[in-house]
């Protein structure tokens, strides 16, 4: 190390990837695998489908917390870097008391507009009848299935944290990163120990002492560059067990008395936000090129760290 930047040598691996976790329906259940191809937008496929109501505002867990029940599968090939569907690539879905829906990953045609996700608003890609159906009879409301619209639509994140990236469907940022050492943390002050599917993050790393993610400015897997640009606030969601769809206090009152904004002495005005885990981007995501790839087992190389959590972005 050389100093309280904390900028290391290439052959100290700070951790290790241990899982990574894919979203292709908003709020709906993450798939993991091992490995993952990155896009302009974050990796390919994350939270590229949305659940719209009657208006076209998007569902989330923390007002439709059955959508934690959906399942989602796709072709084992599609995390395989360059791969294109077919005709007979599907995204299947599945949910309690439902038949299996399978969605075309074909390019549907019909535009949806005035669709809208906390604050962005566009037109995007509607699935089509057979999904409304099937949605609006899980969730007993009118409901739509809609795909992000690459070509007509971009959603920017906060240019206040990071300048030239966008996101499809997710909360603002492309990854979302955390420990493994974090999750231990928590556990051991919890009287029923939680999943990580509680936090629904990207990338999760072990070998590292809990909360090191917060100091994380700058980091390597497999080559490529990601920035640690906000620490993630948390909603409500961690509080639906993932299992049940059924909510509870924990683990957010848990984390209220060590990881609130006051608590780490993170804002000016502190407003009692919980924090767990590091929103990132890749400075390479809008390159063209080949090997924009990381795996399951990749070392987390740390290149750039804060001194103290205070200093993190929030």
């Amino acid at each position: 190390m050389t100093g309280p930047s904390c900028r290391s040598s290439a052959a100290e691996a700070a951790a290790k990837v241990t899982s990574i976790f894919i979203y292709p329906i908003k709020s709906c259940r993450g798939i993991s695998v091992s490995q993952a191809a990155i896009t302009s937008t974050g990796f390919r496929w994350d939270r590229q489908w949305l659940i719209v109501n009657s208006n076209g505002r998007g569902y989330t867990q923390r007002v439709q917390p059955k959508l934690a029940l959906i399942q989602v599968e796709l072709p084992n090939e599609a995390f395989s870097e360059g791969w294109l569907p077919t005709k007979s690539s599907f995204l299947v879905i599945r949910a309690p008391g439902m038949t299996e829906l399978k969605i075309p990953l074909s390019r549907p045609c019909e535009i949806s507009d005035g669709v809208s996700v906390w604050e962005w608003s566009g037109s995007a890609l509607d699935e089509g009848p057979e999904a409304s159906n099937w949605f609006s009879s899980y969730l007993g409301k009118p409901s739509r299935l809609v795909r992000f619209n690459e070509g007509k639509e971009n959603r920017p994140v906060d240019p206040n944290y990071a300048h030239g990236y966008n996101v499809m469907f997710s909360d603002m940022y492309p990854f979302l990163l955390l420990s493994q050492g974090s999750l231990n943390a928590l556990n051991k002050l919890l009287k029923e120990p939680v999943s990580v599917n509680r936090f629904r993050p990207n990338i999760f790393v072990d070998g590292c002492e809990p909360f090191s993610e917060d100091l994380w400015k700058e980091m390597k897997i497999n080559k490529l560059t990601f920035r640690g640009v906000k620490l993630c606030s948390r909603c409500k969601v961690p509080n639906i067990n993932q299992e049940t769809a059924i909510a509870s206090a924990e683990p957010t009152q848990t984390l209220k008395k060590f990881r609130t904004d006051k608590v780490l002495h993170l804002a000016k005005n502190p407003q009692g936000l919980v924090y767990f885990g590091q929103n990132l981007v890749c400075i390479e995501s809008s390159t063209e090129g080949k090997g924009k790839i990381i795996k399951v087992g990749d070392p987390v190389y740390v290149l750039e760290a804060i001194p103290f959590p205070a200093e993190a972005a929030v």
